[in-house]
């Protein structure tokens, strides 16, 4: 199904990973997901609502992701940003119902490949990190430090860069936001390099041409967004305004707009 479908056709989503983000908006300034049109053409989606169970087993969502089926990475994912106080732990899961099992949240799967998502064998040897959208450094607690480890939002990324001038940016962004009154929205997503995927016997799992980050707050009384994108081959990360950063996410999508905050706020 289109891209199309999934932006402009939306219906109250029985499932954590469906048509919409109904079940999460809260994770979107005013309630509002990044607006594509037209949709990138040959584009199939699915929207998740990323979920764990918490100890009490209640069902707890941390953040959204845009997710690219045919691609096996994400286009974005959307979170609140958190103090950056959490040890990390890896333990990657993956996403049951985009493979047809009924577990509505994520959950680690091993090695078996699947269908309409990256797994950990594709990455194994391959070179590549498994590249966070959602970072480990911008969440606030165990579980959505946790939640952050799904290959639902990883894309391939160099090592170098994912180590380096990335994780550096993504310790200037902490900085950059502590000034925030109230919360701080961020979108992070990559842009796809069609003709690149990762180098393993069968090659499944596109590579990324660069990743890209959008902030949006309020200081000093008004709403105030940085942009940012950096090649994934560890040049440096690039701060430009937000409005710029769409102009380029609609040319490497081959759209007409890509607005990233498109409630009012940070445009």
């Amino acid at each position: 199904m289109k891209l199309l479908v999934f932006l402009l056709l939306p219906y109250l989503s029985l499932s954590e990973v469906g048509q919409d983000f109904n079940k999460c908006r809260q994770f979107f300034l005013n309630n509002g997901p990044p607006k594509i049109t037209p949709p990138p053409t040959g584009v199939s989606v699915k929207h998740i609502c990323q979920c764990l169970w918490d100890n009490n087993n209640w069902q707890m969502y941390f953040y959204a992701t845009l997710y690219n089926t045919a691609w096996r990475i994400p286009i974005y994912s959307a979170y609140v940003f958190g103090s950056p106080n959490v040890k990390r732990v890896d333990r990657w899961y993956i996403e049951p119902q985009l493979d047809g099992e009924p577990e509505p949240c994520m959950s680690p799967k091993g090695n078996k490949i699947i269908n309409n998502q990256a797994v950990n064998s594709d990455y194994d040897g391959s070179g590549y990190d498994r590249g966070h959208l959602y970072p480990v450094q911008h969440t606030n607690n165990h579980l959505s430090m946790l939640a952050t480890s799904t290959l639902t939002n990883a894309a391939p990324q160099d090592p170098s860069f994912n180590r380096q001038e990335w994780n550096y940016h993504e310790k200037a962004v902490i900085d950059d936001l502590k000034d925030c009154k109230g919360k701080a929205y961020v979108v992070t997503g990559v842009v796809p390099d069609t003709n690149n995927k990762i180098p393993t016997n069968k090659p499944r799992v596109t590579v990324s041409k660069y990743y890209w980050r959008a902030t949006c707050c309020v200081k000093n009384n008004k709403f105030t967004g940085q942009g940012y994108f950096g090649p994934n081959n560890n040049n440096k990360v690039e701060s430009l305004p937000i409005a710029k950063l769409q102009t380029k996410l609609a040319k490497d999508y081959n759209v007409n707009n890509f607005i990233i905050f498109p409630s009012l706020g940070c445009n």
